[in-house]
């Protein structure tokens, strides 16, 4: 098991982290919104910045890139009709986290991450 040795770490290894980025990526670009974690979502911004950055491109090549880093054609579709376009006039900032609650079992503090579609 690869351990990263800097930034933040959930459990288990590198392929686990990757997992739970590509998945809350994938629940966002599908449903707008998640809720989740404080320290998942600064996790998450920074990559779904970078894929809705490289998706405002919108040619072949960024779209396979988007496509090697999601995994998921179908989520990858959906940033490209649907939500690059609406982020066609910011050049940043295409998330919003917003502090929602504490959760009951172990008081972890919980947000909603939300994209910024006009």
């Amino acid at each position: 098991m690869v351990i990263p040795k800097k930034g933040r770490r959930f459990g288990g290894g590198s392929s686990n982290q990757k997992a739970i980025m590509r998945n809350l990526t994938i629940s966002l670009f599908e449903n707008g919104k998640i809720k989740t974690t404080v320290a998942k979502a600064k996790y998450v911004r920074s990559f779904v910045d970078k894929l809705i950055t490289i998706a405002k491109k919108d040619n072949l090549a960024a779209r396979r890139n988007c496509i090697r880093l999601l995994g998921n054609t179908e989520a990858v579709q959906k940033l490209f009709n649907e939500i690059a376009p609406g982020m066609y006039q910011r050049s940043s900032g295409f998330t919003r986290i917003v502090k929602y609650k504490n959760r009951a079992g172990d008081g972890a503090q919980l947000v909603i991450m939300e994209l910024l579609i006009k």
